[in-house]
């Protein structure tokens, strides 16, 4: 299987205006999803801790918007921001329970990356909060963290590792050498990864090519990727039910 050539038919990391610094409503990202060929979205606005981010009651609101809008899969989630190094997000747990898919990310503006310990133990920490489903761009080399016991964690709690497009974007710059190093750990120790384009403005749902192109020259198993197909979301997804329970 060529991934260069493929689109995940869900992105699992996109923004509206609501996450403060973003530029489209959701209905744009709805009719870009669907103009892609996309079959589902998630939702996932920044934390309240981000300067003008979503309030702490989004996933709360978010019950208000329909699962399926034009034919597209809405998935109700939240980038969760990692607030300490023990892991702590900035989402209460009274609103956790409403969302279908969680990214705990640090952000600088949040959290200054501290020491390699520092930021390894943040993320594993919340890797073992089991509403938490996956990493925001762990790549960033301006929070540096030791890969391989990130990987090992996810592996542990069953949760995926975010591949996010945007960190072959001028947005992150100097992640490439970062980048390969952790594609190729997760290549090496097997892990399940989301394809995410991060996306902050309409045209940006579902551009995805240039991460495709590189877990593509990096031969990673198209098997492990769980957003590739709806079917193989939706099975992780029912995973994330029964860890819940």
């Amino acid at each position: 299987m060529n991934l260069a050539m493929r689109v995940p038919e869900i992105d699992t990391h996109t923004h509206t205006v609501v996450s403060g610094h973003a530029w489209s409503t959701l209905t744009e990202n709805v009719n870009s999803a669907r103009q892609k060929g996309l079959k589902g979205i998630c939702l996932t606005e920044h934390g309240p801790d981000m300067p003008q981010g979503a309030p702490g009651y989004t996933p709360l609101s978010q019950t208000m918007i329909p699962q399926e809008i034009d034919g597209v899969r809405i998935y109700r989630g939240i980038e969760a921001n990692i607030i300490d190094f023990d892991g702590c997000i900035d989402i209460h747990n009274e609103y956790l329970p409403y969302c279908e898919f969680v990214i705990a990310s640090i952000h600088r503006p949040v959290l200054v990356g501290g020491t390699i310990e520092q930021n390894t133990n943040a993320y594993i920490k919340a890797l073992q909060n089991p509403h938490i489903d996956t990493l925001g761009h762990p790549e960033d080399p301006k929070v540096v963290c030791d890969f391989e016991s990130v990987v090992k964690e996810a592996i542990k709690q069953n949760k995926l590792l975010e591949m996010n497009n945007n960190s072959l974007s001028a947005i992150r710059t100097g992640s490439m050498p970062s980048l390969i190093k952790y594609i190729n750990i997760c290549k090496q120790m097997q892990a399940r990864v989301c394809v995410a384009s991060d996306a902050h403005f309409y045209t940006m749902v579902g551009n995805v090519s240039p991460i495709m192109r590189l877990l593509d020259e990096l031969q990673y198993p198209p098997e492990l990727i769980v957003n590739l197909t709806l079917e193989s979301f939706e099975k992780y997804l029912s995973e994330r039910k029964s860890r819940l329970k």
